[in-house]
């Protein structure tokens, strides 16, 4: 029977207006809707599809801001049985490999972890890179980007698409995997559940209690950052056409100059 983690973002709402802050030029988080980030509803369903076949214990984890329990608790409400969340006002800013820094510290708190389930890339960062940063850190196999997953013994197996083709992957356990919003159709959470997901147990963390330290995440300490940024241009008019009996002629001659054809 698998214990699996799956690992969850708190995201700024796709159709809230998202912006970076003035000074430190990050996502200002506050000024936007928060959800559980889409992508990671397929990952958190992938892994309850995993459980009902084999068995187990899901268990969700975040590393983000107190109000990140509120993705939790959406995760829970799907039918995960537990979650954990490391929250700390040193970990403002991390980049990736700090989050997976922090991440693998988290999953360090939890026993016999047979299988750590993401999205493939989050919707505020899309890096896609903390699944391979993540198996790095603990010296995993790392499948990515699949549009199946299935436990078959002590493997994991799975599907990436891609432009040339479908590739059958297989690893052994304990592996991470990322899966791809074609991975399944995430179930709606009923009254039931939500209602459920208020008892969960949900464990909160600081660094002081994990083996990561401040100096080791957060914006100060980042690898990357964002020094400059521009405004997205405003919408122009389009060029019109007018067919006065060579319009199919102008109109190859413009796709022409915008190298179309």
């Amino acid at each position: 029977m698998p214990n699996i983690v799956v690992l969850v973002k708190q995201v700024p709402d796709t159709w809230s207006e998202r912006k970076l802050t003035d000074d430190k030029f990050v996502l200002d988080r506050e000024s936007a809707d928060a959800v559980l980030d889409e992508i990671n509803e397929n990952a958190v369903e992938a892994a309850l599809q995993l459980k009902e076949e084999h068995g187990g214990n899901v268990t969700v984890a975040t590393v983000g801001p107190d109000r990140a329990i509120e993705a939790l608790r959406k995760a829970l409400s799907m039918g995960a049985d537990d979650a954990v969340i490391l929250s700390d006002d040193a970990l403002e800013g991390s980049d990736a490999v700090q989050t997976a820094w922090a991440l693998s510290n988290v999953i360090d708190t939890l026993e016999d972890v047979d299988l750590i389930v993401t999205g493939n890339a989050s919707t505020d960062g899309g890096t896609a890179s903390v699944p391979a940063i993540l198996g790095v850190y603990r010296d995993l196999p790392v499948l990515t980007h699949l549009r199946s997953v299935a436990i078959d013994g002590d493997s994991i197996t799975g599907e990436r698409e891609v432009e040339d083709g479908i590739y059958q992957l297989k690893a052994s356990l304990p592996a991470v995997v990322s899966v791809t919003e074609k991975a399944n159709s995430p179930r709606f959470a009923s009254f039931k559940g939500i209602m459920a997901a208020k008892k969960k147990p949900v464990t909160e963390l600081t660094l002081d209690d994990v083996a990561a330290e401040a100096e080791q995440v957060g914006l100060e300490n980042a690898a990357t950052g964002v020094t400059g940024s521009t405004p997205k241009p405003a919408k122009t008019a389009g060029e019109r056409i007018n067919d006065e009996g060579d319009g199919g002629a102008k109109l190859a001659e413009y796709l022409k100059a915008q190298k179309f054809i």
